[in-house]
């Protein structure tokens, strides 16, 4: 446990001045967000490139035209312009709006515990975009293929509306990326108390549970190989999580880690490697 030293005594704070303090955070994340915003603007040709990459790998791949339909003449102007400016700026000031919730908590914490700060805001941005990127490459260009492939052989067509299309794509990869904080949720979760690695070792089984259900409302499609795509790496998310409990545990407590742990993290990321490339090289 930190000591309690004068040093390292929790600071009081009146309600007002916390108050104060969330409004000030507040206003420093809407304000990153709106310059954020005001970037994606400038750039929403090459975005909407990127979004439309996906359906018109689908569709070649099924012999269909690569195009998008408009149904509502206002869809473009509501999608390209303000609906996917917004997204962009959601993930570029993530880190931002991270820090400033961090920021916010941190006072609340020992001193040792505020030196997780750094770090905290950095992994959690980095989870966030990670795990976009991952449904962006991978969850949404497989389950849209297998969407559109059912009833071909039937003889349906397929005519993509683009409202449809962005709002499948949208709930995907914002749901997969907040998903992806799950680590950051745990570590948080341990900072505060309410959590310790023991408990999340113990009720793993309901965890995994709660992944898959979970799994299965993000994914666009319901079969077990879209569901496994997503649900697998949130298991593994979740040990992340637990060992990052367990490592912030032992040393809020001053007991060194065992070297058996640093092994097994290094083989377990080196074996991720190995089939990541191993996969690329077929």
């Amino acid at each position: 446990m930190p000591s309690l030293s004068a040093e390292d005594d929790l600071p009081s704070m009146p309600l007002m001045d916390h108050l104060t303090e969330l409004r000030t955070r507040l206003i420093r994340a809407v304000a990153g967000f709106g310059v954020a915003y005001a970037v994606s603007l400038t750039f929403t040709h090459p975005l909407w490139k990127l979004v439309c990459r996906p359906a018109a790998q689908a569709l070649t791949a099924l012999g269909y035209p690569p195009t998008l339909y408009v149904v509502d003449p206002l869809d473009g102007f509501n999608i390209i312009w303000i609906g996917l400016p917004l997204v962009s700026a959601a993930f570029l000031s993530a880190p931002w709006i991270l820090y400033q919730a961090w920021a916010f908590i941190a006072p609340g914490l020992y001193k040792d515990e505020r030196r997780w700060a750094g770090s905290f805001a950095v992994a959690a941005s980095l989870l966030f975009i990670g795990g976009g990127i991952f449904a962006y490459l991978v969850l949404f260009r497989y389950g849209l293929t297998f969407l559109l492939s059912i009833g071909r052989e039937e003889g349906l067509g397929a005519v993509v509306s683009v409202n449809l299309y962005f709002g499948l794509l949208i709930n995907v990869v914002l749901g997969v990326a907040i998903m992806f904080e799950l680590p950051m949720l745990i570590f948080l979760l341990t900072a505060i108390g309410l959590v310790t690695p023991r408990f999340l070792v113990r009720n793993s089984r309901y965890a995994v549970l709660a992944i898959f259900i979970l799994a299965a409302v993000i994914t666009p499609t319901s079969d077990v190989v879209n569901l496994s795509l997503l649900a697998g790496p949130m298991c593994a998310l979740f040990a992340l999580g637990i060992l990052a409990s367990y490592v912030y545990t032992r040393q809020r407590e001053g007991h060194p880690l065992p070297w058996k742990i640093g092994l097994l993290a290094t083989a377990g990321i080196g074996g991720a490697g190995y089939l990541v490339w191993r996969k690329k090289s077929k």
